[in-house]
């Protein structure tokens, strides 16, 4: 069966890693942009981060400018930008296309295996979220107006618990 552990990622700091990285843990991955209306999300994104960390859970977010010329910012100043003004710890990546010949091939891979009436579907907007399980299958697919603090319960679902029950603060 295939999974998201035959890709790789740049991150902005210019190291590759490979997506097996994250194997036996639950990711979200999502595309992002500085100048987007919904950039307000990357707080709720790091708070999901911090909370669920210690358990395993990742962020790994995509810069991109493929929607509305969101994204004009480069790798550098991208790290200083979303450090200055969210404090991000979640690993952000170089600037991604999600969309078309030159979409990178994890985002190929994800618009594919979604499934129901998103799947093959273009990204429409900045902050479609994509949750990846421990298995390093695609869960589900999210619109870019889907809170991630909605996402609370999916992830904990998808906590590797080692059958002992763990009791989750509030966000």
């Amino acid at each position: 069966m295939e999974s998201i552990y035959r890709f790789s990622a740049q991150l902005i700091d210019g190291q590759v890693i490979p997506l097996q990285s994250f194997a036996g843990r639950p990711l979200l991955i999502v595309n992002i942009a500085s100048k987007c209306s919904f950039a307000p999300q990357l707080s709720a994104l790091e708070k999901l981060h911090n909370k669920y960390k210690q358990f395993g859970f990742e962020v790994l977010a995509f810069p991109c400018n493929q929607f509305g010329r969101n994204e004009p910012l480069e790798d550098e100043m991208l790290k200083e930008f979303y450090n200055t003004h969210f404090n991000l710890s979640f690993k952000i990546c170089t600037k991604t296309q999600v969309n078309g010949p030159d979409a990178h091939p994890l985002f190929s891979y994800l618009k594919s295996h979604t499934r129901g009436i998103a799947q093959n579907r273009a990204i429409k907007w900045n902050f479609t979220k994509f949750l990846i399980n421990s298995d390093g299958m695609l869960v589900s697919r999210y619109a870019p107006r889907t809170k991630p603090e909605t996402l609370k319960s999916v992830i904990e679902s998808h906590i590797n618990h080692e059958n002992r029950p763990i009791q989750f603060a509030k966000l």
